[in-house]
């Protein structure tokens, strides 16, 4: 492995900003602190121009190269954290209840403050290199936050690249699916409005209970009877909340819940049987039921071309062994897709030796990756701006 020369003498520092940002963890559009440490360092390393308040709480840094030239590479990273308490009983947990960086994004953040520092340092490129910090990556829109705000008009780029820390228990190993690389992703929420009683009489109730228990089941065969076997599609419900007391039959019972898909029609149809099933179960019931569909995600759609760029970059710094363009897509989403759809790119996933899941309140990152897609970053925009 090659981690770059400055990359590799401010390993302590990326760390100790690492820890630093993992203790005091923000959610989207929060990211107060976060911005404000990135935006410090920027300065601190002599970046050329710092912009806050992309987006509401987004940083964005300007390097420009040793040499002049009308090219510009854009490198992203997400600043979030997530609802949930942490688990780690690591000396630099969160101290934020009910907030913890269990995606890893304090580590993006972190990367790319260490490919800021060289690149900042070196500026052996002719060009531009915008460095991209986004807020509220976790389903609340900070990607398209940011483009509202102008992003691309006010900070053009030619290409992009963005990463993702995958706790595969392989530092180092930095993987790209080609094409259509992560799922896109409708969320719904359904309201039941029955009708309450006392529940020693429920014959005088519209039970929303029972109505949204059968729902439940009948949204199964949306994928199951209607979804053609060989496209992907994921439709779980996720959260149902009903009732207060032991003696009372609700009036109101709701739903929620996701669709995962990679063909836009697939998602079209699961949505339409879904507002279908819903209008059949309210005449049958004789109740009144509401469905909200929303888009949150787009699919993630790698450029061929620059994945393979990608790879070759980060070959550099961990090893043509390392390095695979064959990885599988995953039903998981992002908000990169946002981004991609107005400046082609490329999305890498980079190992590290942690095991536990994302989004889990035992999440583990290893911060030994951290020089290391730092590197990758880095190289890659050296790569494109000397091509």
């Amino acid at each position: 492995m090659t981690i770059l020369p400055i990359i590799a003498d401010a390993k302590e520092e990326l760390t100790e900003i690492f820890k630093d940002l993992h203790a005091h963890p923000e959610l989207g559009f929060t990211e107060h602190r976060t911005a404000g440490v990135v935006a410090a360092k920027l300065k601190e390393y002599g970046v050329d121009e710092v912009h806050t308040g992309i987006g509401g709480t987004g940083v964005v840094g300007i390097i420009k190269g040793n040499h002049e030239g009308a090219r510009r590479v854009g490198l992203r990273a997400d600043m979030d954290a997530l609802p949930i308490d942490e688990l780690t009983n690591l000396d630099y947990a969160s101290k934020t209840p009910g907030v913890m960086h269990a995606c890893g994004h304090d580590s993006h953040t972190t990367m790319l403050l260490g490919a800021a520092k060289h690149l900042a340092e070196t500026r052996d490129f002719t060009g531009t290199a915008v460095l991209i910090f986004q807020p509220a990556e976790e389903g609340l829109g900070g990607a398209r936050g940011m483009l509202a705000d102008g992003l691309f008009d006010r900070f053009p780029c030619d290409e992009i690249y963005g990463m993702h820390n995958s706790p595969n228990g392989e530092l180092g190993t930095v993987g790209i699916c080609k094409g259509p690389a992560m799922a896109g992703a409708s969320f719904f929420d359904i309201t039941v409005q029955g009708k309450g009683s006392h529940a020693a009489m429920p014959q005088q109730s519209k039970d929303p209970l029972v109505i949204a228990s059968a729902l439940v089941g009948n949204i199964q065969t949306v994928l199951s009877r209607n979804v053609a076997p060989l496209d992907t599609c994921v439709l779980s419900v996720t959260q149902i909340h009903a009732g207060a007391a032991y003696n009372v039959v609700p009036d109101t019972a709701t739903l929620a819940g996701t669709i995962r898909y990679f063909k836009q029609e697939v998602c079209d149809l699961a949505e339409k049987r879904m507002r279908e099933l819903c209008a059949g179960f309210a005449t049958a019931y004789d109740v009144e039921i509401t469905i909200d569909q929303r888009n949150v995600f787009d699919v993630l759609m790698n450029d061929a071309d620059l994945s393979e760029a990608y790879l070759e970059a980060a070959a550099d710094i961990v090893g043509k062994e390392n390095i695979s363009g064959t990885d599988e897509p995953a039903t998981g989403s992002e908000d990169f897709p946002d981004m991609l759809k107005v400046v082609q790119g490329a999305y890498c996933r980079i190992g590290h030796s942690g095991t536990t899941g994302l989004h889990n309140p035992s999440f583990f990152l290893d911060p030994e990756v951290l020089p290391v897609g730092a590197s990758v970053m880095a190289r890659i925009v050296e790569c494109r701006l000397n091509a």
